[in-house]
């Protein structure tokens, strides 16, 4: 009988792969925030069954989707707000290390607040339907 987990993983490794190969920038950020938030409620839910292996690497997969966040910030193309998505980013990232140094819900909440709306903006911003890219936006996230 064959592992039927395993097979999981592997259809939604290759689906992940299929996506990312074939979305635009736009939907790539998308994809990259909805990564990040769903690696700090999972880590929530390691932290309150008390697997603390698990807790890290999903903390540190979130700080490394911010950090990719970061990166692809074109702050001359972005200005003043390209500059401060990298000082909000930059934030998120040390209360991440604080939240899995001390295990901390409330901090892994604090995050998830204040990366949501950012989402929820970016997902305003729709894409552009003639082109499949988003509209002129004040920031540049090419990843």
């Amino acid at each position: 009988m064959p592992n039927i987990s395993k097979a999981l993983r592997q259809y939604h490794q290759i689906n992940t792969r299929s996506s990312v190969a074939y979305a635009t920038p736009h939907r790539l950020i998308q994809m990259l925030m909805e990564g990040a938030l769903e690696r700090i409620a999972v880590a929530k839910g390691c932290i309150q069954r008390q697997d603390f292996v698990a807790k890290g690497k999903q903390i540190g997969d979130a700080v490394d989707i911010i950090g990719g966040l970061r990166e692809g910030l074109n702050e001359e193309a972005g200005g003043a707000i390209a500059v401060n998505l990298d000082a909000l980013y930059d934030y998120l990232q040390r209360r991440l290390l604080e939240a899995n140094l001390h295990s901390d819900i409330l901090i892994l909440d604090e995050v998830a607040e204040l990366l949501r709306p950012i989402k929820e903006a970016w997902d305003a911003i729709g894409e552009a339907p003639e082109t499949g890219t988003p509209p002129a936006a004040a920031v540049d996230h090419p990843v």
